[in-house]
């Protein structure tokens, strides 16, 4: 029987796993603890398990040969492929370092300090009331975020001291260890780095701007890349981005991190996913430099050569599709895809429900519906293609008939 790949997560972001490992002929096996995620459909085995659990999915596949362990666009798992790639002696192992600068906010924020980036005013504890009171001198506005999720779960801006008790209680519902980070808001423009290492080397590197959707949540709408940066801080943010994989022992593989460039100049990384981004990242990655991301990372885990060729250069703008809702509604309508596709410049289209079915407020972002890509020559043409493709699109949310 031919060695079977882990794939940690069945949703949306990790599809294009799936359809990867089929393409190649490979086996896959699903962990998830959802049965209804869009990825069990496309494996060839599911396990109804936490990707947190690796104690209870190694005992599961006891015995079997396992070709390699894969995820994206999830920290919460990054534990797990540690251990699992070391548990099945499978061809790349998930460094633990990496693991845990990613799983813990004040790991990474000691990491940062350790190789020299610049840092800002943050505390993380269990002692909500400690947190409180020291937050209270770094001055407003703040951010409070729990240290070990992801996705912006339990992430608020807080800009009144009234709101801080609220907020808090808020991130450690969210947060598994119950341990909660408050940090000063650093102003500047957001940026997000993606890499991807080989033999300790930057194999493709892609700065994009990231849109964050107004409002207390820091929830991301969309990516623009290559971003329109100064060549010198563009090559600083590089530097700093390989020189914190490294440290974090990461010498192959993705890595993303999330960055501002304060109006000084000063670069700020706030956090690191030693990991894929998530919001369809390999699809912009694809059409703006025709490289596929998906196929190096499944390459690396099985122990094949990793290949990451440039072969186009162009604007890409990966925009999230939401409900425009409050409140829970119903998707009433949404056009045909395969004629969104057709469009010019639309590289790519995906939504992930279907007429009829109830949708929630983007509040998290594994609420989006879906995304689309579009890409041109100039940034003006940019624009023109994605409102374009959304009007083709037509995506109607109205407010939920029954109560949810």
């Amino acid at each position: 029987m031919t060695p079977a790949l882990i794939v940690l997560g069945a949703g949306e972001e990790q599809v294009v796993l799936f359809r990867e490992a089929r393409r190649r002929g490979l086996p896959t096996i699903a962990v998830d603890m959802r049965a209804d995620r869009p990825g069990i459909a496309l494996a060839d085995r599911f396990l109804q398990l936490s990707t947190t659990d690796h104690q209870a999915i190694a005992e599961a596949l006891a015995g079997e040969e396992i070709a390699g362990v894969v995820s994206t666009a999830a920290d919460t798992c990054l534990d797990s492929w540690h251990h699992l790639s070391e548990h099945f002696a499978t061809p790349w192992r998930y460094p633990a370092s990496a693991a845990s600068v990613s799983m813990d906010k004040s790991a990474f924020h000691a990491l940062a300090a350790s190789v020299g980036v610049p840092v800002y005013r943050w505390a993380q504890s269990h002692d909500l009331a400690h947190l409180a009171t020291t937050a209270a001198g770094f001055g407003l506005p703040l951010v409070v975020k729990p240290t070990d999720a992801s996705g912006c779960r339990g992430v608020l801006r807080v800009d009144d001291l009234s709101e801080l008790d609220a907020a808090l209680h808020n991130a450690a519902v969210n947060s598994p260890s119950g341990q909660v980070i408050v940090e000063e808001l650093v102003r500047g423009k957001d940026y997000t780095v993606n890499v991807f290492l080989a033999g300790g080397e930057l194999a493709l590197a892609l700065i994009t701007e990231k849109h964050i959707v107004p409002g207390p949540r820091f929830l991301i709408g969309g990516h623009v890349a290559p971003a329109d940066l100064d060549p010198g801080v563009e090559t600083a943010l590089l530097a700093d981005a390989h020189a914190l994989c490294l440290a974090m022992g990461l010498t192959d593989g993705p890595a993303n991190f999330d960055v501002i460039v304060a109006p000084d100049g000063t670069r700020y990384i706030l956090e690191v996913g030693a990991r894929m981004s998530g919001n369809g990242f390999p699809r912009l990655a694809h059409a703006v430099a025709g490289v596929d991301c998906v196929e190096a990372l499944v390459s690396l885990a099985i122990g094949e050569p990793v290949e990451l060729r440039r072969d186009r250069s162009e604007v890409a703008r990966l925009h999230v599709l939401t409900s425009p809702l409050e409140e829970p509604g119903e998707l009433v309508s949404v056009g045909d895809l395969s004629e969104v596709a057709k469009l010019p410049g639309v590289s790519d289209v995906d939504v992930f429900a279907a007429p009829g079915d109830v949708v929630q407020p983007f509040t998290e972002a594994g609420r989006k519906l879906g995304w689309l890509v579009v890409h041109a020559p100039t940034r003006a043409e940019l624009e023109e293609n994605l409102n374009g493709a959304l009007e083709v699109l037509d995506l109607v949310v109205a407010p939920a008939t029954v109560p949810v």
